[in-house]
């Protein structure tokens, strides 16, 4: 692995009335069902942050190391990035409500819902930001169950230097094959550790190959089932795993999406410039090229483009 990520190739076109008017870079790799490299665009040997494509391993990890959860729908939670959703919101406050604390024991940030149908509900109300709201609030719940459990301190949970935090490095450094490059902050407060996308699509299709009953298999099980809890209603990865069978799909802000289907491969990818209408046009490319078709697929492999309010054109990948 190589120390710095250099950026990658041209992956997807803006076309508008059948003019190019833009283009979007950006680095993907396509693994099939035995790690072996099927395809390959820009750089993915270089360490990037995955962001919350993480949140599977970190979900492992907090496993792991006592974390006292069963159901499979708290499991999807924890592993989310929600939309900040009704059932969103009242999982999170029974998970802290679990462990006798409250949303001050959180440490993300207040925030409005990501969710557009849930954060204009927010404003119709009159609300504001909150640390439940924050799409990371389930994560941060499963870290505080995760040290109670352990009986480490619930102060500081979020620095790197933290008994939780050390346990979370390990389990990426186990499933993606490689030591982190770097450790920075990420948007919810905790760390975000570097690795390849190479590393990051090998970590997925590890936690879908694994033996039924493994922690790792637990994990992706319990996304997989619950899909609506690991993003929200409307979100992409939510869609991917309800409509490709067997699917494991994780976002990652920055541009980023790993994938998995067991039996078949794994697909990781980031666009350069983190623009998320870019995003999936690449994945269903790169699915593809794995032999994974599904209606959905149809549906964001050309993203439409509007003028006026009618389709002009369409955000298409090139690779």
């Amino acid at each position: 692995m190589t120390a710095r990520y250099e950026g990658g190739t041209p992956l997807v076109e803006v076309v508008r009335s059948g003019f190019v008017e833009g283009l979007h870079r950006g680095s993907a790799v396509v693994l099939d069902a035995a790690g072996a490299p099927v395809a390959g665009a820009g750089n993915i040997t270089s360490p990037i942050f995955p962001r919350s494509s993480s949140k599977p391993m970190q979900t492992v990890g907090m496993l792991r190391a006592g974390l006292p959860l069963t159901d499979p729908a708290d499991l999807a939670l924890v592993s989310a990035s929600h939309a900040g959703e009704a059932f969103h919101l009242a999982r999170v406050g029974k998970l802290l409500a679990r462990a006798g604390l409250d949303a001050d024991a959180l440490h993300c940030p207040p925030d409005l819902p990501v969710g557009e149908a849930a954060r204009a509900a927010v404003l119709r109300a009159r609300g504001g930001p909150t640390r439940v709201q924050m799409n990371c609030s389930g994560k941060h719940s499963g870290m505080l169950l995760t040290c109670l459990a352990a009986g480490w301190p619930l102060a500081g949970y979020w620095r790197p230097e933290h008994p939780l935090q050390q346990r979370l490095t390990a389990a990426i450094e186990e499933f993606t094959g490689e030591q982190v490059a770097a450790v920075g902050v990420d948007g919810c407060g905790a760390p975000v550790l570097a690795v390849s996308l190479t590393g990051l699509a090998r970590a997925y299709l590890r936690l879908v190959e694994a033996e039924p009953g493994a922690v790792e298999r637990t994990v992706a099980d319990a996304m997989r089932a619950y899909p609506e809890l690991v993003g929200g209603t409307e979100a992409d990865d939510t869609r991917l795993m309800r409509g490709v069978p067997g699917l494991l799909a994780k976002v990652g802000a920055e541009g980023v999406i790993a994938a998995a289907v067991p039996g078949v491969g794994a697909v990781a990818l980031k666009i350069d410039d983190g623009a998320g209408r870019a995003r999936m046009p690449v994945l269903v490319s790169a699915l593809r090229r794995l032999g994974v078709e599904a209606p959905v697929l149809v549906e964001y492999a050309q993203l439409p483009l509007l003028g006026g309010g009618l389709p002009v054109g369409a955000v298409r990948a090139t690779w």
